[in-house]
Order: structure tokens, then C-alpha cells, then sequence
């Protein structure tokens, strides 16, 4: 019997009798295997599979030879599927954003193409509305295939030119490093978004970007293009400017640059070094075994900052362990805006100096880091400063905003700190780190879960369910898509797995992350067949997940 007959036959039956279609389907031209069906009408969309020959399909072979050009032509699928699939249906397959990120959506394997997809099946109160969802999966379906994953019925330029664009994104990212860069950003870019909670670029009156003589560099790519536009060196680059001049649009866009854009986003050429970080300051964050020393030591209440816990951390504190854990993770570049700094971690002015003796203050201020990051960690910074000039005499670059133009202004910023010195400059420059941070080795439970039956669940981007824990992400700034959230929320469980008091957090996900690359992100699902809509972290937003955890044990 086929679906559409069973369907048919199981019409104005109890919701649950829906089961019955659980299984693989032949329709058309494709294979619909239902592999788990919602118990009410109430419940999470039952999930599917469309599966297609590859033949059926016939993808040029030039588009998808690399990893990179599968994972530019399944996300060009993804949101042509999304696309097709008419206002109001029961039908979804996610929302890709701005970004191209590699998703469980739809995989290009050797012999077939797979669709991923949720459904809500429909019901009248609790009764199967059978005839409804036969029209779903037998026909709204099937024209929804045809039209967004046959190669016949796609714009192959745009498939083609979304695929280059990728290759040429990931290619740049990849070279940044060699040509001693943390970011690009390319002349004609447009940063600016259209509004705070909208990832879309702002429309007419927006400014063009275009780079200082002095800090442009070009690249040829791949596809045969140049690009041109502003480097931003390995060092301390400062961005300065007034308010409202775009100095934080620009940091933002660097820390979303981490991933590539599509066509038309205005920052398809920033591009940031894969593992850059933003570092903010986050009250309230809990904090397990970091070594915050070389930032924070002597605390008052005694508090042991070589390995340093608590769950409710201090602005100065937090933006320390943050940054710590960045390089844990790590990450090569910080990125970070003093709007969103705890004050007393950045800088401590001389005035306040001669009012509160140094051996009474615990905080050594970034500024007296920033260099030995770079000297002897090999680890830039990207600062956005707005109120305080306090940073120039250590920076590498300085970089004015004027209403959204950026203008080289070093010499004239180290000029002004030369005509006004710091009283003592040696603590800047001297050594800091003499030690490596020790290696964090949760124990064999070290995440462990109270009253954890269920799988760990993503509500959102910002939040993971993990047992009666919630996992608070809405400071994690590079976090972007609910998939990636999904996919950190399974990661989480799987690491957990993993534990057996001698592997490191580090470990760990390193070796999750050489699973995800080999096998897929599948691997992370406790599901079978559909794992969900998932979409890759980077590891530094997993790192982040697990440092936020407040029940994590370390071996001491």
C-alpha cells in the first residue's frame, strides 16, 4: 500500500495512528523515508528524508569535486528548497541566513542527494486530517523537489557563481595568515546593518567602504578576480573615531567575518581569520578552573585566580576568563569593543594610581597585556576605543572612522602619546606569560547532568537544555544560526560521552570536531536517519557552551 492510500485509509483516525507512515515511501522520481512522526499535533514537526539518485539530480561534477563546493551547492539547495516552499505550508527545511555554513539540510553523497526536511502533519483537534497530508507529501511535495533540487530546473550561473564566490572566500580566509593579516575587508563593502535585530545590509544611504592608501592589499583568487580593499595587520590595530562613526560596525562585521556571506550581504569580502574571537565582559557567567592570573591575582577573598571558579562572575573577571578561554580554544586574534569592556579590566588611569596603591588593586589592565599577547603568544588585538586614547601607545595601527571612512591616523596617534607618555611604560613591555595555562581534564562525570533523561536541547540560539541546566549563550556574539546552537547542544552530550578523567576539554573537542569532518554532522545526532537541522559550530563556540556549564568538573 502506498502512503498516499494509507493515508487515506487512516483519515479522522487518533493522532497517533500517524506512526503507521513511519518507513520509506517511493514517490516520483525520489524515496521519502519517514523516520520519526510527531506524537500530537502540539509536538516538535516529524522529520523526513527526500532522497534522489544522484543522476536525478545531475550536478555538474566540477561544482561539487571539493569540500568547499559541496558545501557552497548543498546550502545553494537549501535556500532554493526553502524558497519553493509556499507561504503557509507545513513544510521546512530550515532558514539559512547571511552566512554559507555547512548543514545537515541537504548532503551530496556519492550516489544520492538527500533532502532533510520537518513536516507538520496535519490534524483537526486530535484526529488525522489524512487527505491534507496525502496533498502534502504526494503532490506539494513532489513540486517542491523538482523545482529546487534538479539541476534542470535550477539558474546554473547563480549555482556556479554561489559555489566561486565560497571557493574564493575560503581561499582568502586561508591565506590570510601567511600574508600576516587577522581580517580583510574589501573596497565596496558595505557594513552597516538595517536595523539591531536584522543581519541584512542597510539599503541606499549606506557608505561604501574603501581603504586608507596605506593599509591597502590585494589579492588575486582562484576564480581569476582581484579583490582589493583594507588589511588589518598582525599586531594591536585601535579603531578610533566619534560616536555614531561606525567603529563598532566595523568590529562587527571583522567578528562576523569569521564566516563566509552570500552575494548581495555587502560583507562578502570581510574576511577574518577563522578562530578570532570576540571578548566582551558577561556579569553573572559561570566560571570553572581558569588560570585569570595574568590578569587578575590577590584577590581580597583569598580566591585561588590559577584556577579560578565561580558561578556568578564579575564584569573583570568574566571578560578575563573569556579571554582565557579564547586562547584555550585557540584563537589567534581578539576582537573587542570597549562599550561592551568592564572598565577596570582595560585601563587604570594614573590618577587613580596615586589614589589606590597598586598592591591593592588585583586587576592588571589589558593594556599592560596587549603586548605581551602579541610578543609572546603570538595573539593580536583588534580594540575599538571610543572615550580613552590610553591605547595608543601600543598600538601597531590606528584607525580613524569619520562617517563611516576609515582614515590611517598612527603617526598622528603616536605623536599624541609621545607628547604624553605614560609614567611608567616597562610593565607594558615586560614578560607576562613565564607559564603555559595547565590543560583543563574534566573528570570521568564532569558533565554530568541532574535529572538528564532527554537529549540536550537547543531552545533558540541563545539557550541550551542540558538536564535541568540552562546553558546561557546570548553573550557568545560569533554564535549566528539556532542550527549551530543544535548542533553545540548534541555536541555537548557527545564530549560528555567522551570523558574518562584523563582526555582535556581541548582533547575532547578536537577529536569530536576530526569525527564531524570525516563522517559528517550527523555524528553528533542520537537520532537516526534525520539528525536534525544542525549547521557547524567552530570549536570556539562549543569551548563556550561547555565554559558556561555551571555543574562542569575539573580533575585538580
Amino acid at each position: 500500500m502506498g502512503i498516499r492510500d494509507t493515508l487515506y485509509q487512516i483519515d479522522g483516525q487518533g493522532y497517533g495512528t500517524y506512526r503507521q507512515i513511519r518507513g520509506i515511501h517511493r514517490l516520483d522520481e525520489f524515496q521519502l523515508s519517514v523516520d520519526k512522526v510527531q506524537v500530537d499535533p502540539y509536538a516538535p514537526a516529524s522529520l523526513m528524508r527526500v532522497i534522489l539518485p544522484s543522476g536525478v539530480v545531475d550536478l555538474p561534477n566540477e561544482l561539487i569535486d571539493d569540500p568547499a563546493g559541496r558545501v557552497a551547492t548543498s546550502d545553494f539547495l537549501t535556500r532554493r528548497f526553502a524558497q519553493a516552499i509556499r507561504k503557509g505550508s507545513s513544510v521546512s527545511i530550515g532558514t539559512p541566513g547571511q552566512q554559507v555554513l555547512q548543514r545537515s539540510s541537504v548532503v551530496i553523497g556519492q550516489n544520492t542527494v538527500e533532502a532533510r526536511i520537518a513536516v507538520d502533519l496535519p490534524a483537526a483537534g486530535r484526529r488525522i486530517r489524512g487527505r491534507q497530508a496525502a496533498q502534502i507529501l504526494t503532490e506539494e511535495l513532489p513540486h517542491i523537489v523538482a523545482n529546487s533540487l534538479k539541476f534542470q530546473h535550477l539558474n546554473a550561473q547563480a549555482l556556479a557563481d554561489h559555489v566561486s564566490l565560497y571557493r574564493d572566500q575560503e581561499y582568502l580566509r586561508g591565506v590570510l595568515a601567511a600574508n600576516r593579516l587577522v581580517g580583510f575587508v574589501g573596497d565596496g563593502s558595505i557594513l552597516p546593518r538595517r536595523s539591531g535585530d536584522s543581519d541584512t545590509p542597510l539599503a541606499d544611504e549606506a557608505v561604501p567602504f574603501f581603504a586608507p592608501e596605506t593599509l591597502r592589499v590585494s589579492f588575486q583568487l582562484p576564480s581569476g578576480r582581484t579583490v582589493t580593499g583594507m588589511g588589518i595587520h598582525e599586531g594591536v590595530t585601535v579603531i578610533v573615531g566619534g560616536g555614531y562613526h561606525g567603529k563598532s560596525t566595523l568590529l562587527g562585521a571583522l567578528s562576523r567575518g569569521v564566516y563566509p556571506h552570500i552575494s548581495g550581504d555587502g560583507r562578502e569580502w570581510v574576511i577574518t581569520r577563522a578562530d578570532a574571537v570576540n571578548i566582551r565582559a558577561e556579569d553573572g557567567r559561570a566560571v570553572t578552573g581558569v588560570d585569570i592570573s595574568p590578569y587578575i591575582s590577590g584577590l581580597p577573598s583569598g580566591a585561588d585566580t590559577t584556577s579560578f571558579s565561580t558561578t556568578n562572575a564579575s564584569g573583570s573577571t568574566s571578560q578575563a576568563a573569556n579571554l582565557v578561554e579564547a586562547l584555550e580554544a585557540g584563537a589567534t586574534a581578539l576582537l573587542i569593543d570597549e562599550d561592551t569592556s568592564a572598565t577596570n579590566f582595560m585601563i587604570r588611569d594614573d590618577r587613580m594610581k596615586q589614589l589606590v596603591a597598586a598592591e591593592k588593586e588585583p586587576i592588571k589592565p589589558f593594556i599592560d597585556r596587549v603586548r605581551p599577547l602579541l610578543t609572546e603568544r603570538g595573539v593580536s588585538t583588534v580594540l575599538v576605543a571610543g572615550g580613552s586614547g590610553a591605547f595608543f601607545e601600543v598600538a601597531d595601527h590606528v584607525i580613524a572612522l569619520d562617517e563611516y571612512v576609515p582614515v590611517d591616523v598612527t603617526s598622528r596617534a603616536h605623536d599624541i602619546a609621545g607628547k604624553h607618555p605614560v609614567a611608567d611604560n616597562s610593565r607594558r613591555l615586560a614578560s607576562v606569560f613565564s607559564h603555559e595555562a595547565p590543560q583543563r581534564i574534566p573528570l570521568t562525570h564532569g558533565m554530568g547532568a541532574q535529572g538528564k533523561k532527554k537529549p540536550a536541547t537547543a531552545r533558540g540560539r541563545s539557550v541550551i537544555q542540558f538536564g535541568r541546566e540552562r546553558v546561557e549563550l546570548s553573550a557568545v556574539a560569533q554564535l549566528i544560526d539556532p542550527a549551530q546552537t543544535a548542533a553545540i547542544a548534541f555536541a555537548m552530550d557527545r564530549i560528555a560521552e567522551q570523558l574518562d578523567g584523563q582526555v582535556s576539554l581541548v582533547e575532547a573537542i578536537t577529536a569530536l570536531l576530526a569525527k564531524v569532518e570525516n563522517e559528517g554532522l550527523e555524528v553528533l545526532s542520537p537520532h537516526h536517519g534525520h539528525p536534525g537541522h544542525l549547521a557547524l559550530p567552530r570549536r570556539q563556540e562549543i569551548h563556550s557552551a561547555i565554559n558556561r556549564y555551571r555543574h562542569l568538573q575539573l580533575s585538580s
